[in-house]
């Protein structure tokens, strides 16, 4: 059972970490669409709590209490780090260009 709840956490982990760098495009019909970022508040948070999670799991005798107790400090830790990068650099607006669809 426990391995069973240690695979779960790390599916579940690497999954939130990799739903970071996944980008999805949306088809529309004008010339040139402009779609905003991540911030860094939600990128630095969905990385610490991936990292979090499975680093609690492996960490702690109980894999899935350690999970979710890792999973909760490392997305308010990087929370707190993406917000202040965020407040450091006000100016910096992440904007991507997606394809010319006509």
């Amino acid at each position: 059972m426990k391995k069973f709840f240690l695979i779960i956490t790390m599916a579940f982990g690497l999954t939130m970490v990799s739903g970071a760098f996944v980008e999805t495009q949306a088809q529309t019909k004008t010339k040139t669409t402009h779609k905003k970022g991540w911030s860094h508040r939600k990128k630095y948070a969905v990385i610490g709590a991936g990292a979090g999670a499975v680093t609690g799991a492996v960490v702690s005798k109980h894999h899935a209490t350690g999970a979710v107790v890792g999973g909760v400090v490392g997305g308010a830790g990087g929370y707190l780090l993406g917000r202040h990068k965020d407040k450091k650099y006000p100016n910096n607006k992440r904007i991507y260009k997606t394809k010319k669809v006509y």
